[in-house]
């Protein structure tokens, strides 16, 4: 499963989502977008105003939401 982690420097929501995917073993690719800037309008032709956005195979979703890193987690030990 490939999962994205769009990212600023300093946001706490940011770091927080990346903290509970790598304590639940989830592997992803972080993009940094004050770094890689080119993906900001593809996010806001999605409706994203902040982030983190994170992009799964079947979903994606902005801010820290620990249900949906939850949810990756058990997808991701289902699929072994």
């Amino acid at each position: 499963m490939r999962i994205i982690i769009y990212t600023k420097d300093n946001c706490v929501q940011c770091n927080a989502t990346k903290n509970a995917m790598d304590k639940k073993g989830i592997d992803y690719q972080l993009i940094n977008l004050d770094h890689e800037p080119t993906h900001v309008d593809a996010l806001k032709s999605l409706g994203y105003r902040q982030v983190p956005v994170v992009m799964a195979e079947q979903d994606h979703w902005s801010g820290f939401r620990p249900d949906k890193i939850h949810a990756l987690s058990q997808l991701a030990q289902a699929q072994g």
